[in-house]
């Protein structure tokens, strides 16, 4: 089975998401990407993305406000490939 695919609109890259990482935002960071957090547990909304494309699934209920289009990627996995902007 193929490992989901992290697409970065403004990037233009793609990388490639092992099942190694606790979540999203771990992800991303061995990749290098730059995003803020505070929490990491889904407290504070600081980490807050727009997903574009794509499904990601809550291994912990954030308790941070998540509005339509939003993601927490400190408390989410990917589902399939996903589409963000930074």
């Amino acid at each position: 089975m193929a490992q989901p695919v992290i697409h970065l609109r403004q990037h233009g890259s793609a990388l490639s998401c092992g099942g190694a990482h606790r979540s999203l935002l771990d992800a991303l960071e061995a990749h290098q990407v730059p995003v803020e957090f505070q929490c990491r547990s889904g407290y504070c909304g600081a980490c807050r993305l727009r997903l574009l494309a794509g499904e990601v699934k809550y291994y912990q209920e954030p308790l941070a406000f998540v509005g339509r289009g939003e993601i927490l990627p400190c408390c989410c996995l990917l589902v399939d490939d996903i589409e963000l902007e930074l």
